[in-house]
């Protein structure tokens, strides 16, 4: 049977299967060490969380835990840097795109916003009107027979174009 190393008692057969000292609070004080708990990114909604021994010091060295929210397109995986910069080449930009961005494989450049044919001109000035006399948006769809939703973006679209 198995003995405590620190009191000489004996050690349940369970116990003696992954600790060498008793549950005594002086046997555990003076044997008990801490484990090291490291955060390792996976992605933006968690992180996962290990037990820092060798093994893992060796996965975290050899790159296994890589932030898979950084993209190899972007940066180079040995070194760090910008692939523009590691080849020494200017940044592409596509037509469309305003100068200084850089282009990234595979996106295209967001498409201007086409404006709302859902509402008529006559609608939408009215729901202005309506609206500078202080009546709320579900009023001003009751009265033109629109959705509540449709007359805050008439309003919002009308501001918009006014600040441009």
């Amino acid at each position: 049977m198995a003995q405590c190393v620190t009191c000489g008692s004996e050690l349940h057969p369970e116990r003696a299967e992954k600790y060498d000292y008793c549950t005594r609070r002086e046997c555990r004080e003076r044997n008990a060490r801490p484990l090291e708990i490291v955060a390792v990114a996976v992605n933006k909604a968690a992180d996962q969380y290990l037990v820092l021994n060798e093994r893992t010091k060796e996965d975290l060295a050899a790159g296994r835990y890589q932030d898979q929210r950084k993209s190899s397109a972007v940066t180079d995986q040995a070194t760090g840097e910008r692939t523009s910069e590691r080849a020494g080449e200017r940044p592409r930009t596509e037509p469309g795109q305003a100068p200084g961005t850089v282009a990234r494989p595979g996106r295209r450049p967001p498409a201007p916003k086409k404006p709302d044919a859902s509402w008529s001109r006559s609608q939408q000035e009215l729901a202005l009107i309506y609206n500078a006399r202080g009546m709320r948006p579900d009023e001003i769809a009751a009265k033109l027979g629109l959705s509540r939703y449709t007359v805050t973006q008439m309003i919002l679209a009308a501001k918009r174009r006014v600040k441009l």
